[in-house]
């Protein structure tokens, strides 16, 4: 769908930073995801698709509808963390409007808080179609 490469723009709509430490060290020489063709760009316009850190706060939930209307067709959207999943610890309330699918379409969701950069990559290219999201017994 989105061809050899994705480019990601990354939103922290209101995280504890420790999802986005974790993102971070996707690009350190261990990770490498450039190598599979993956990187964050800093515009929108730019990006394929919207990698979500953190609970929508109410003050960023305008900013992740604009920001995600800005990202051209086809487009494909990550949560990443327990919170951006399902509003974490926060949940919904006066302060927050809860987990992304609440705000916007999720294609692919990453457990753990935070998620391991491991499981980061293999939700991405389960988002990318380059992976089958359930993975097969071993043949032994």
């Amino acid at each position: 769908m989105l061809g050899r490469s994705l480019h990601l723009r990354h939103l922290d709509a209101g995280s504890c930073n420790a999802c986005d430490w974790e993102l971070a060290a996707l690009l350190n020489p261990v990770y490498d995801v450039r190598r599979l063709g993956i990187d964050f760009v800093a515009s929108p316009r730019h990006a394929d698709g919207v990698v979500v850190t953190g609970p929508v706060t109410r003050n960023l939930e305008a900013a992740v509808r604009r920001t995600f209307e800005a990202i051209p067709d086809p487009r494909v959207v990550i949560a990443v963390g327990a919170c951006a999943a399902s509003g974490g610890i926060v949940g919904v309330g006066y302060a927050s409007a809860g987990g992304v699918d609440r705000v916007l379409p999720v294609d692919v969701y990453i457990p753990g808080c935070p998620p391991r950069p491991e499981a980061i990559i293999f939700g991405i290219l389960v988002a990318l179609g380059r992976l089958d999201a359930r993975r097969r017994p071993c043949q032994g």
